[in-house]
């Protein structure tokens, strides 16, 4: 308080104004802030400006923008600038003057993207290098920060060679150029490789200048792909074509070489407008078919790897780049239609017989089937007539059954000789395909490999004993099982089958037969030859009517015979005196004779 005693008063202060409420004293006071106020920047809200960064850490950036105030802006708005330092003017857009705790609030994103897209437009029309921040990944490429605007990297446009990790871009600032700008949806495309490429040109056109068909470079495996390698020949590249990279077959390039692994190249082509070279691996070293053993020949035996499949065969690769082919016949000694796949697939190891080699063509046919015996050079040995066997159902016909004895050994089963005493229509009513059948070799037919066999025949024939029981005129009880149009199939004791025409289905009553209905039948034609029984119901009792027939006519006839005898008798006797005694006695003697 002492020092407050020693502090002297303003000499010309006005007391009695201020006491007064003189406003002479608040004119001065806002003439005091009117020029104070003057001696600062006039700013509206909204307004774009530039402003000097004065203070920055990790956190915020300090600008003052000659206002009153100054204001701070995140970091994070300044990401795409890492060269940010004290004393740079930026452009900040005021969004509020001031706050309720009197601070100025400014945003240098927003005053960025207010002009961001005159500033693209600009940069594609002047072709202008410009910075930009990776943001992050997306689906084929990048997100950059350009201006504020966030623009597309696609990932080829990254760098000259294939970008395998995009995460290691993330977070970095980078030159670009803008390639294309969509005005309708506001989409920006911009590359980084379009600021390389312009440089590598006039590289690449020193080097192809020194280029020579059947020249040897080294080169660095750059991409694998499905159809072939592309190697960076020290700022161009070539293409190996998958099949240039071994003489054997490649399914896959990443089974011959590896990124970024350097081998030696042959130059096969190239074309200096187009800028393609056509690279070779393979011819690096002599083909295999030269170096093929000498005495390999007709008939020998060889040992390979299936390394492709079709249909018709499979190619086996008996060294690297000498395949031969094991065509589907002969693969087997069976004649069935089959694929190749049946007997094998990619990856088998398999051994096979030199069918055919030639050395000039380069090209071999191989066969496996000749590995065992062919079933057919001693088939009458091993499969005689009448001897017995168990087949295997392979196909069907409408007249008869196709079977496999044992593999390459084929016959046929006529319709006729499936059942002694079954009508059989179709062989599917008989057995089914893939079934095992029993069977009898009736017939060999060496030309045509085929053997004619017979089911039926291991059993004896029952139409020898058919013959005593259905004799013609005999009765025997049948159940009709079938209705056709010409007539009734006709189920008889045995398991065996008759035949009645409709004529022969009337019942005595008038009526016709029925499908099983069961009736009496007479036989009235049996031929063994053609196992043919003809019934009949109807002849039963028309031949019973008829025998009655027979029968009235006969009795009506004797009837008739007495009628006319008796008159004579009496004429003879009334002519005849009662005293002639010899007359009489003749006369009863021929009545008796007569009755």
């Amino acid at each position: 308080m002492a020092d407050l005693k020693n502090v002297a008063p303003l000499e010309d202060f006005d007391w009695e104004a201020y006491a007064n409420g003189d406003s002479k004293a608040e004119t001065s006071r806002e003439a005091q802030e009117e020029a104070y106020n003057g001696s600062l920047n006039k700013v509206n809200d909204h307004d774009v400006v530039d402003g000097t960064v004065i203070a920055m850490n990790k956190r915020e950036v300090v600008v003052n923008i000659g206002f009153k105030s100054d204001g701070i802006i995140p970091a994070s708005e300044f990401r795409y600038n890492p060269d940010l330092k004290v004393g740079d003017t930026v452009e900040v857009y005021i969004e509020n003057q001031e706050d309720k705790k009197g601070q100025l609030i400014l945003s240098h994103k927003k005053a960025r993207a207010s002009r961001s897209w005159d500033r693209v437009n600009e940069a594609l029309e002047k072709e202008e290098v410009v910075k930009g921040y990776v943001k992050c990944r997306t689906k084929g490429g990048m997100i950059v920060d350009v201006f504020g605007i966030e623009a597309f990297l696609p990932g080829s446009q990254i760098d000259v060679k294939p970008i395998r990790d995009y995460d290691i871009f993330v977070g970095k600032t980078m030159e670009f150029k803008i390639v294309k700008i969509n005005q309708d949806y506001k989409n920006v495309v911009v590359s980084h490789k379009a600021l390389i490429e312009a440089e590598l040109e006039a590289q690449k056109q020193e080097i192809i200048g020194r280029l020579e068909k059947g020249q040897v470079l080294e080169g660095t495996v750059k991409n694998i792909t499905s159809y072939g390698v592309f190697i960076d020949l020290g700022g161009v590249d070539g293409l190996i074509h998958i099949t240039d990279l071994s003489w054997g077959r490649v399914n896959d390039p990443k089974e011959i070489v590896e990124l970024d692994q350097k081998i030696n190249v042959v130059i096969l082509d190239f074309d200096n407008e187009k800028k393609r070279i056509a690279l070779g691996l393979k011819q690096l070293t002599p083909h295999p078919w030269d170096a093929l053993d000498a005495d390999l020949k007709v008939g020998d035996h060889v040992k390979g790897k299936v390394v492709v499949m079709a249909d018709y065969g499979a190619f086996v690769e008996i060294a690297p780049g000498v395949e031969g082919l094991i065509h589907v016949s002969e693969m087997s000694w069976s004649q069935h239609l089959r694929s190749a796949q049946d007997f094998m697939k990619v990856g088998d190891e398999v051994e096979a017989v030199i069918l055919t080699l030639d050395r000039e063509e380069r090209k071999m046919s191989l066969g496996i089937k000749q590995l065992k015996d062919d079933p057919w050079e001693n088939i009458e040995e091993r499969y005689p007539i009448g001897s017995k066997h168990t087949a295997k159902v392979r196909n069907f016909t409408n007249f008869g059954v196709f079977v496999e004895i044992e593999e390459g050994v084929d016959g046929l089963i006529h319709i006729s000789d499936l059942s002694w005493t079954k009508k059989i229509k179709h062989p599917s009513e008989f057995t089914q395909i893939g079934a095992e059948i029993e069977v009898c070799v009736l017939e060999i037919d060496k030309t045509n490999r085929r053997l004619s066999l017979g089911h039926k025949q291991l059993e004896e024939n029952p139409w020898d004993v058919f013959e005593t029981v259905f004799t013609q005129d005999s009765v025997h009880e049948g159940t009709i099982v079938e209705m056709l149009d010409k007539g009734a199939v006709i189920q008889l004791e045995y398991g065996v089958e008759g035949f009645a025409t409709p004529k022969h289905l009337v019942k005595e009553d008038g009526s016709q037969a029925q499908l099983n209905e069961k009736l009496q039948f007479k036989v009235i034609e049996f031929n063994k030859e053609s196992k043919r029984i003809i019934l009949s119901h109807s002849r039963i009792y028309e031949d019973a009517q008829r025998a009655e027939a027979r029968e009235a006519k006969k009795a009506t006839k004797r009837t008739a015979t007495r009628k006319e005898e008796a008159p004579a008798i009496q004429n003879q006797a009334a002519s005849t005196t009662l005293g002639d005694l010899d007359a009489l006695a003749a006369l009863k003697a021929k009545m008796q004779s007569g009755e």
